[in-house]
This record gives C-alpha cells, structure tokens and sequence, in this order.
C-alpha cells in the first residue's frame, strides 16, 4: 500500500500514531480516521484490520462498515475468522450493510466455512444482494447442523423468491426442530403464488411454538388463499394475543364474513393492540352488522383503537 502523505494533511498527522508501540495510541488513530470525510483514508483502515491489538482491529471494522468496495469486503469478510468474537461480530454486521449485488462474490466462498458462525454471517451478506449465485449454497445450508445458519439460509431464499425452493421451505416450516427456523420458513413462503404451500402454512398454525403460528397466520393473509379463513377464524381464539392479532389482521385482508363474530370478540380483549386489529379488519370487511360494537369502540379508552374505530365505521359507511 502507497499514500502521498503530503495529498491529505490531516492523514499525515494520523498516520504516525497508526505505526506507534502502544496499541491505545493506535485505536485512538483509528477512530480519527474513522472522523474524515472521504474515502482517501480506507486503505489504513483496512490495513488496521491486521493489527495485533484486538481492540484496533474491532475499531477498523466499525470504521469500514460506510465503505462498500472490493477490498473492504474482502478484508472484512477474512476477519470473519478473527480470534476475538467482538472483532467478529463487528466485521459480520459491516457485511450485513451491503448493498452492492458485485459484493456477493466476496462472500458465496464462506458459505461452505467450517466455522457455523462464518457460514451464518456470510448468508446474512449476500441477503439482500438477490445474486443468483447464491441459491445454491443457501439451498444446501438449510441442512446445516446449527440452526442459525438455517435460518439465515431461509432468509436468502425468501429474497431470491424462487419456485423451486419452496419445497425445501416447506419442509422446514413444518418440521425443522428449532422454532425459529419454522418461523423463518413459514414468513419466507409469502412469496408463494401456489396454494401448494397451504398444508405446510396450516400446520404452521397449529405449532407448538406460538412464534411460528403468528407468522403463519400473517403469511396466509399475504397469501390471500381462498381455503385459509376457517383456520383463521379458529387462531382467534388461540392462546396468545399475538396470534391473534396476526389472524385478525389477515382475516381483515381477505375480507372474510365468517370472521365477523371472533373479530366482535376481539375488540373487547383487554389488549388494546389487538382491539385495534381487530377494529381495523372489521372496516376491511365491510359488513354493517360490525357498526353497533364499532360505535362502542370509538370510545374505547385507547387513543389508537378510538382512531381505527372511526376508520372503520367511515370505511363501511363508503362501502354501502
């Protein structure tokens, strides 16, 4: 690496405590780094990811987080394997920032990683990217010992939105062993445009872990399937109100009369969160029979259920 020290002055003056014995003194050298404008100072920061002192390594990281380019995705990607945690952690969290689809090809190589935590941090990259390259590797990861990396491989194919994952997606939605991973699948399976992915979703709402049955119930709502409202309705009475809401909220979606007496319930519920759910579905739904109770609720003591109420009523009045 060469930088004309006399291009940037403010550089210079940093660059001599970047080089001094005390690792204090060069960690202080960083975070004033990290305070200039432009990008001029990146190649230091990158070559204080390999200082001895773990600390100016955490801080380079966070540093580099701003800058996405080749080389920073790149040093920041080999730190991955760094022997601190914290110099890990800050390093996967810059990578989880990328925006850049020519980033991917810095990061697929780390999904196949002996280490759990690299191939999770490196599923968790290309994310958001939606590269073609990383389908595969994601798709073989949702085999993957550590539940973690399975869950980030889901979220890779719920980006991607291909029909041929769903399958694998369904399979895990339903019986992967780790609740958060069912859940994961089942909010990946919103892309669906088949109603292939009903029995999986349906057997989502009937998990033990309420985690999963709340996120099938606002998936199906997505989905808007012409089979799902009987189980909707029923996952009003479930036995937590998150649930409840999530069911309500999509019940509100699909317009479903048959939901008019759960819902009637609902805006009762000592949770004022799902009183307003399930004010604002009953105005989706549109029926008159809703105004007597939706009348009450505009004097609900919540401010929020009182606005949703009022929404509602305008919306049935509109539709008739």
């Amino acid at each position: 690496m060469t930088i004309d020290l006399h291009d940037d002055p403010d550089i210079a003056a940093i660059v001599p405590r970047l080089r001094d014995p005390d690792a204090t003194v060069r960690r202080i050298a960083v975070l004033d780094l990290a305070d200039l404008d432009g990008d001029a100072h990146v190649p230091l920061l990158v070559e204080a990811l390999g200082d001895t002192s773990n600390q100016v390594r955490l801080e380079a990281a966070r540093a580099l987080e701003a800058f996405e380019a080749p080389a920073t995705v790149q040093a920041l990607a080999r730190l991955l394997l760094d022997a601190d945690d914290a110099v890990r952690a800050a390093a996967a969290q810059g990578l989880s920032e990328l925006k850049q689809p020519a980033s991917a090809a810095h990061l697929v190589g780390y999904i196949a990683s002996g280490d759990s935590f690299v191939r999770a941090a490196a599923l968790r990259g290309v994310r958001e990217l939606r590269v073609a390259e990383s389908f595969a590797p994601a798709l073989a990861a949702l085999d993957d010992a550590d539940a973690l990396v399975r869950r980030e491989a889901v979220a890779v194919l719920g980006y991607l939105k291909r029909p041929d994952a769903l399958p694998a997606l369904m399979r895990l939605a339903s019986q992967d062993p780790a609740p958060e991973v069912r859940r994961a699948a089942a909010g990946a399976l919103g892309y669906a445009d088949t109603g292939a992915v009903l029995p999986a979703l349906l057997a989502g709402l009937n998990d033990a872990a309420w985690q999963v049955r709340e996120e099938a119930a606002s998936t199906l709502g997505k989905l808007r399937l012409a089979q799902t409202p009987a189980a909707l309705v029923a996952a009003l009475d479930d036995p937590y109100w998150q649930v409840r809401l999530r069911a309500a909220r999509s019940l509100g979606r699909l317009r479903s009369r048959e939901a008019l007496p759960g819902l009637l319930a609902a805006l009762e519920h000592s949770i004022s969160n799902l009183r307003k759910e399930a004010a604002l579905a009953l105005g989706e739904i549109g029926s008159p029979d809703a105004l007597g109770a939706l009348h009450a609720a505009a004097g609900d003591p919540d401010p929020e259920v009182r606005k949703s109420a009022r929404l509602a009523i305008q919306q049935i009045g509109q539709a008739a």
